[in-house]
């Protein structure tokens, strides 16, 4: 666990009568790819939420390299390294590539507190979007509109956005480790489709009723009766 990116331990989440996640443990290691799957209602979305800090924890720990952030909001998470993306991108529509990033870079910025000054005239900020149009690959389709941009296009720039708030060395430490995606960062996915989970994941965690059924590689995972029986339905004679 000393040089796991994330540790999950004993992590739950209860709403009323509810155990939505229920003492959950995982760890993430670096350049780890980790894959959640299980059935509607096992908890998937709510341990994302738990992670990034969209809701609070009933019980349980989470360490974030090597510091517990159980208690921090999302954005003093996401300036500690967690980029969380959705399966719907949550982008402002109607304003540029540019000045969606403008208003990332905005957001952790003092000059959010000056009201009657535009962001376009603080050069720190607009310098900070032009690196991350760049690095991302955006510079072209700095004046589009986001909801003009293909899918793939929005997606890269929902990444972008969630570098705008890290600090000048986390954000070129995170961009190092984007640019090399494949060996070096953590990847954390929900996916509905075993197959893809499959093809895409080192190790999978399988949620049922907010608890963790099994975890392991991808021959452990679809071996497991238990996971055949309630995950895909295949029932032993």
């Amino acid at each position: 666990m000393e040089h796991s990116c994330l540790v999950l331990d004993r992590v739950s989440a209860v709403f009323g009568a509810l155990k939505a996640v229920d003492d959950v443990s995982l760890s993430v290691g670096p350049g780890e790819r980790h894959a959640i799957i299980g059935p509607n209602g096992a908890g998937k979305t709510t341990l994302f939420n738990l992670i990034s800090g969209e809701i609070q924890t009933t019980g349980g720990t989470i360490v974030l390299f090597g510091v517990d952030v159980t208690g921090l909001p999302p954005h003093r998470r996401a300036a500690r390294g967690i980029a969380r993306t959705f399966q719907i991108t949550r982008l402002f529509p109607n304003l540029t590539v540019l000045e969606n990033l403008l208003l990332a870079c905005e957001a952790l910025d003092r000059v959010k507190f000056a009201m009657h000054k535009p962001v376009s005239s603080c050069p720190t900020l607009v310098q900070r979007a032009e690196n991350l149009l760049a690095d991302f690959g955006l510079s072209q389709l700095r004046h589009e509109l986001a909801r003009h941009l293909a899918y793939g296009d929005q997606r890269r720039l929902e990444v972008a956005l969630s570098m705008a708030g890290l600090s000048a060395p986390e954000s070129q430490s995170m961009q190092a480790l984007l640019r090399k995606l494949d060996p070096a960062i953590a990847v954390l996915l929900i996916e509905h489709d075993m197959d893809i989970a499959f093809g895409f994941a080192e190790k999978i965690t399988v949620l049922y009723q907010g608890r963790v059924l099994t975890q392991g590689d991808k021959d452990e995972v679809s071996g497991n009766r238990t996971v055949q029986e309630i995950y895909l339905g295949v029932h032993a004679d």
